[in-house]
């Protein structure tokens, strides 16, 4: 769909880069939920343009309204409207681009596609859109907080080829993450970044990186077997994610070189009940979460609309060379980080009631 998501917590999102607003709308946030614009804008601050020298230039406040469904501060259960005006928008940045569908961008397809698209930036394909996405997701955090106490984190792990190892996600804060611009909560592999990502912007190229998330006391049980497994998910909602190339949980695609014997995660007794020694699951088993953290990574690549030279061809089939215009970030993954925690915060909200539709709470 190019609208919706979820089952029982359901979100429909709306608008394009470069018209007048974005925002979404939520269906099924179980009613009597503290909300407000104060429990959404903290991470909207946190994805929104300008913020630092590493983001597009493009400055935008994202100032979210609350247009319906919460009264006195709390959730009604009727459809939660919510809008954020776009005000520092420049379409006539993209004018000399209509005729030419920049290379790894989402212009031919969609122009394929409906046979018409946006012409101003790239409509329902740009980052901006994720807003939508943001504000619902930071309604399913305060749900998930609240009744289960649910704690959700991500960093970025990697930019190019610069990677930030041993973290520990057991403990790591958001405060951690925001320490930095770069949101890495290694603060000397941070510097590093920072300063590819400045190269990068300055000699009018692009990076691309990893994200890393934790989601915390998660409660066993959560996930729909056979087809909506709740890594299968988790997959379907990060990979939706503009700039997305790739996704792993637990041990991923490292797990493939291990044996059997030594990714296995043995059963230990807890406190509350089972759990495991380790955790190459990333906290998901048979398609069900199985108590222990989980863990996973996206991969964003490099965006795609750069000012540096490109030699392509236009819609037409001549040869050009194009040298994009507009505001764009050369590098994704810092603002990418309140994107992910978000939208796993929506697909546990959604998989966490359709449980709860059980009567089971054990």
């Amino acid at each position: 769909m190019s609208s919706k998501l979820g089952t029982l917590f359901r979100v429909t999102t709306f608008g394009e880069s470069h018209g007048k607003g974005v925002g979404a709308v939520v269906d099924g946030c179980p009613p009597g939920l503290s909300i407000g614009e104060k429990d959404i804008q903290p991470q909207l601050d946190r994805r929104r343009p300008g913020q630092s020298r590493l983001a597009t230039d493009r400055n935008e406040a994202d100032q979210v309204t609350i247009l319906s469904g919460v009264e006195n501060g709390r959730a009604l259960g009727s459809p939660i409207a919510m809008c954020v005006a776009n005000k520092d928008q420049r379409p006539g940045d993209y004018v000399d681009m209509r005729s030419i569908p920049r290379p790894s961008h989402a212009d031919y397809t969609y122009q394929a596609k409906y046979g018409i698209r946006t012409m101003s930036g790239g409509g329902r394909s740009s980052a901006r859109e994720t807003i939508g996405r943001v504000a619902a997701g930071a309604i399913a955090e305060k749900f998930l907080f609240e009744d289960y106490g649910i704690e959700i984190v991500a960093w970025v792990t990697s930019v190019g080829t610069i990677v930030a190892a041993d973290v520990d996600e057991t403990r790591i804060s958001r405060k951690q993450v925001d320490d930095t611009a770069v949101r890495c909560p290694a603060k000397k592999v941070a510097e590093q970044m920072i300063r590819a990502i400045t190269d990068a912007k300055e000699a009018n190229d692009s990076l691309g990186g990893i994200v890393s998330c934790v989601c915390r006391n998660v409660p066993a049980g959560l996930g729909e077997p056979v087809f909506d497994k709740l890594e299968a998910r988790l997959a379907h909602a990060m990979l939706s994610i503009p700039a997305t190339k790739g996704f792993e949980i637990g041990s991923g695609f490292a797990g493939s070189r291990m044996t059997g014997s030594t990714h296995n995660d043995p059963f230990v007794k807890k406190e509350d009940g089972l759990g495991t020694a380790s955790n190459y699951s990333g906290g998901v088993q048979g398609g069900i979460s199985n108590g222990e953290p989980i863990l996973f990574r996206v991969a964003f690549k490099p965006p795609a609309t750069i000012g540096k030279a490109q030699k392509t061809v236009d819609f037409a089939g001549n040869e050009v060379t194009l040298e994009a215009k507009g505001r764009h970030d050369p590098c994704v993954v810092p603002r990418a980080v309140p994107i992910v925690e978000t939208m796993a915060a929506l697909v546990i909200a959604d998989l966490a009631l359709q449980q709860r539709s059980r009567g089971i709470t054990e």
